[in-house]
């Protein structure tokens, strides 16, 4: 901790299980007091109206987040069929409203299905999509709407879970930047009537699943105790990396590593991104494996030198 300033140099990633109706950058902020930390961010923002896994990155783990906001997510979700609005989600002002009679199982299973693998969206005008340097939300606020550009994403899994009356709940497992208001929309669409998002709950993001996050009321709790017991919360920061190989540098390797040269090792991978480690089995960040077989660095912790 430095004297001046009271902050920690706090190393690690927490999962979050962020609240209904805290905007993501809310919840990094009370966290980063809660930990006194010098340095955080969270890896992809959740709306208000959502509530779950927000990954929070700190110090060194920053350099981390970029793989994270670039993995798969999944959701659970409650769409309201039958009325349509501005944001695509409960927030939203009523655009139109469409009478719901009772759903064909069949149908709305082809309607499901036609959802699922490569499909096309087009970003909703409420999202942090920049335009001209500005944020789509911010000029949807001032009622501007411009031409968005169609972007293929992938659902992997659409899975209906329930169907109760003119609410269908779903789990979805999707490619990264996925809006998944749209995707109800685009679903109230194909069933003829139109619909908006009620409920939408993250419950994994990459190797990271429900059952390891901590609620916001736990944290806090927990800081009351001590910093010490409140650390215990942190997840090492290549647990983000869980699936990906490692590549095991020697002493000599990861001093010409941090110089920024690229190396051949013995057994490695002979393509895609690998975990680094050191000889001591200390993690030192990121290469990626060159057409040549050379393994490149990447994003290194420290000195990966020692």
């Amino acid at each position: 901790m430095t004297r001046r300033s009271g902050l920690r140099e706090v190393n690690g990633i927490v999962l979050l299980d962020k609240p209904l109706g805290m905007t993501s950058n809310a919840a990094l902020q009370t966290v980063k007091r809660l930990y006194r930390a010098k340095k955080a961010g969270h890896t992809g923002s959740l709306d208000p109206l959502a509530s779950g896994l927000l990954p929070l990155c700190f110090g060194d783990a920053t350099k981390m987040s970029a793989f994270l906001l670039e993995a798969d997510k999944r959701y659970q979700a409650a769409i309201k069929l039958g009325i349509k609005t501005t944001t695509g989600d409960a927030e939203g002002s009523v655009v139109s409203t469409r009478k719901v009679d009772a759903i064909d199982p069949v149908a709305l299973r082809e309607v499901l299905n036609r959802f699922t693998g490569a499909i096309q969206q087009i970003p909703p005008m409420h999202s942090a999509i920049k335009h001209q340097g500005q944020p789509l939300y911010k000029l949807a606020h001032r009622g501007i709407e411009v031409e968005r550009q169609v972007r293929q994403v992938v659902i992997h899994e659409l899975q209906l879970v329930r169907c109760s009356g003119d609410v269908l709940e779903i789990e979805v497992a999707c490619s990264k930047g996925t809006y998944i208001r749209t995707l109800a929309e685009d679903i109230g669409e194909a069933l003829g009537v139109g619909a908006h998002v009620i409920v939408l709950r993250r419950i994994s993001a990459g190797p990271f699943s429900a059952g390891q996050m901590a609620s916001l009321a736990e944290l806090e709790a927990t800081a009351a105790e001590g910093l010490e017991l409140l650390d215990r919360f942190l997840l090492p920061m290549e647990a983000a990396l869980e699936q990906w190989p490692e590549v095991c540098l020697s002493d000599d390797l990861a001093r010409f590593m941090n110089q920024g040269q690229a190396v051949f090792v013995p057994r490695a991978p002979t393509r895609g991104w690998v975990k680094l480690r050191g000889a001591d089995r200390r993690f030192l960040g990121v290469g990626c494996v060159l057409d040549d077989g050379r393994v490149a660095p990447k994003r290194l912790i420290g000195r990966a030198g020692g």
